[in-house]
């Protein structure tokens, strides 16, 4: 296979090599890649722990009793959970609309607010509603201002420069988004997880995340989870060095990724958007409607259907991703720093990708 192959070129480290191949437009070879639809080979079941999480707390967060849920580890990854599509009919257009319209907004942090006038940023969805549920199919169309999002921190915001996290640097953390991690991670074997950082990345076709691995945090024995909506990827799971070379994995519209243990401090990366294997504009898990019986204490909130026509357009061409971070064990506090306010940012909206029309600045974070 060509791109077993290129793990054994000299020159590039095996990460890279395969990070490249994975990038082309024209890399059509995709059968190493793990496909956790039809598990095999190195895939494995996982177990979880159901009695963890109740089913009203799953309901409550949009997601089928964890009885229902299937869960995957790979051979050479400890602590490495994939979990396929746990969310209910309906579910996934919460969590879109909410990192569309609300969860951009200030206090919250966006590539945007760094490079426009505060009141040009205000309100994007409403800016970009109308504009976005008028476009065609046609590439050269001006983009809207949510199209140029990147990302947007949560909770301790991120310090692109010093690459760490700081007290004075904090805003509230999303409830209803604390309470899915939560149950998450609960039903991972991870009780007491606190949501206390969040990086939401929009990716577009020409977009990649390049090899990195977190370890900002400061606590690292509490796991990363990571949620995938609209169009699919190919998401790369390396070793502690880059000359190991990485494994493959799609990862589809409404899939969760949890990174704990001997996986927390891997190398990884997305080397490319892929549209949506059933051929059709959005996954079809994307078109089920919410039941309109939600459980008491939801934190689920319906759409309209003005607001979703707006986030199913958006989403045809794009891949919305979140990650979530605990940073400070319990009882932790940050380090005192000298000179610093916590509040540096990175002086690109495009440093966060690796972007076939703009690769100036290397990706360092997922």
């Amino acid at each position: 296979m060509a791109a077993a192959a290129l793990t054994r070129e000299g020159g590039e480290d095996a990460f890279r090599r395969l990070f490249r191949f994975y990038r082309q437009r024209d890399a059509s070879d995709l059968r190493g890649v793990v496909d956790f639809s039809a598990p095999g080979g190195q895939v494995f079941r996982s177990q979880l722990s159901i009695s963890s999480v109740s089913d009203q707390d799953a309901y409550r967060a949009g997601l089928q009793p964890v009885s229902q849920w299937k869960a995957y580890g790979l051979s050479g990854y400890p602590g490495f959970i994939f979990i396929p599509n746990p969310f209910l009919p309906g579910c996934q257009r919460h969590w879109v609309k909410q990192c569309l319209k609300l969860y951009p907004e200030k206090p919250n942090v966006c590539n945007l607010h760094l490079h426009m006038a505060p009141e040009k940023t205000t309100d994007l969805w409403g800016q970009s509603k109308e504009q976005l549920r008028r476009k065609g199919s046609s590439k050269w169309e001006p983009r809207s201002l949510l199209e140029k999002l990147r990302w947007v921190t949560l909770g301790y915001h991120y310090n692109w420069d010093t690459k760490k996290y700081s007290a004075n640097h904090h805003t509230p953390f999303p409830s209803d988004l604390a309470f899915l991690s939560e149950q998450v991670a609960a039903a991972c074997g991870f009780r007491g997880f606190q949501a206390q950082a969040g990086i939401l990345n929009y990716y577009h076709f020409d977009s990649s995340l390049g090899i990195h691995v977190d370890e900002s945090e400061l606590d690292h024995s509490r796991p990363l989870l990571s949620f995938s909506f609209g169009q699919s990827s190919i998401f790369l799971l390396g070793g502690l060095k880059r000359e190991e070379a990485p494994t493959a994995m799609f990862m589809h519209s409404g899939d969760i990724m949890v990174m704990s243990g001997f996986s927390r401090l891997l190398y990884h990366a997305v080397p490319r958007v892929l549209p949506n294997p059933e051929g059709t504009a959005l996954p079809s898990c994307l078109d089920q409607a919410l039941s309109s019986d939600l459980p008491a204490g939801s934190v689920i909130e319906h759409s309209s259907d003005e607001d979703w026509q707006v986030c199913a357009k958006y989403l045809q061409s794009s891949r919305i991703n979140m990650t979530i971070r605990q940073v400070l064990a319990e009882g932790q506090k940050f380090p005192e720093e000298s000179g610093t306010n916590g509040k540096g940012q990175t002086p690109s909206e495009d440093s966060y990708h690796e972007n076939s029309k703009a690769k100036r600045h290397k990706p360092n974070r997922v």
